[in-house]
Order: C-alpha cells, then sequence, then structure tokens
C-alpha cells in the first residue's frame, strides 16, 4: 500500500503476507530458518505502542517461525476470506528479536551481513 506521497504503508499482516515476506526474503537472514543459528528469534512489533511479542504456538509455547495464531486477540482486525486467515492490525509488523533488540526483516538481513 502506497500513500499519496509515494511513500510504503505496511499491509496488514495475515498468513498469505508471511509467505509472501519468505518469498521476498528468501536466502537471506530475514527469514528464520536463516538466521535461528545466530540467536534470531521471530517476533512481531506493534508500532503502535512499541511493544514486542515473541511468536508463539496457540498454546503459549515460542514459535521457530512466525505464527499469527499465538497473538493477542487485541493486535487483530478480524479474520479473512475465512475464519482460520487471521489479519492483525495495521501497525503491526513482523521481524525478530536479537539480543533483546527487536529487528525488521531488512535489519535481521543486514545485521547479520555485518556480522559475517
Amino acid at each position: 500500500m502506497k500513500t499519496t506521497n509515494g511513500k510504503t504503508l505496511p499491509q496488514s499482516i495475515c498468513n498469505k503476507a508471511l509467505a509472501r515476506e519468505n518469498l521476498q526474503y528468501a536466502g537471506t537472514a530475514g527469514v528464520s530458518k536463516n538466521n535461528r543459528s545466530q540467536g534470531f528469534v521471530p517476533a512481531f512489533m506493534d508500532t503502535d505502542s512499541g511493544y514486542v511479542y515473541r511468536s508463539r504456538f496457540p498454546d503459549g509455547r515460542t514459535a521457530p517461525v512466525h505464527m499469527l495464531s499465538g497473538l493477542p486477540g487485541k493486535l487483530f482486525n478480524g479474520h479473512g476470506a475465512s475464519r482460520e486467515q487471521l489479519v492483525v492490525k495495521d501497525s503491526v509488523i513482523s521481524g525478530f528479536i536479537f539480543e533483546e533488540t527487536f529487528y525488521t526483516r531488512e535489519e535481521a538481513s543486514l545485521a547479520l551481513k555485518r556480522m559475517h
């Protein structure tokens, strides 16, 4: 989504959007399988509040990949085409936690390039 001045705004995250992000960052540290061994943990940030949520399974266990189903209900706009397709607020972005700092997918990718 773009604004009238040409800036790109984040689109609401749903499971399909997470799959697109994984394709966009395939082969980089912007996906869990490529940065997990370096200590990056999948997470989401609500940019409105600045609060960061580790990715979790619905039962509360930490998930090794980005999972919407474990996020608190207050972050959801509702459902997509089916009840299984959860959609979070526009202010929520995906990324990673590393050493208690949140990194976007792009930032994680760049950080690991600098580390090596």
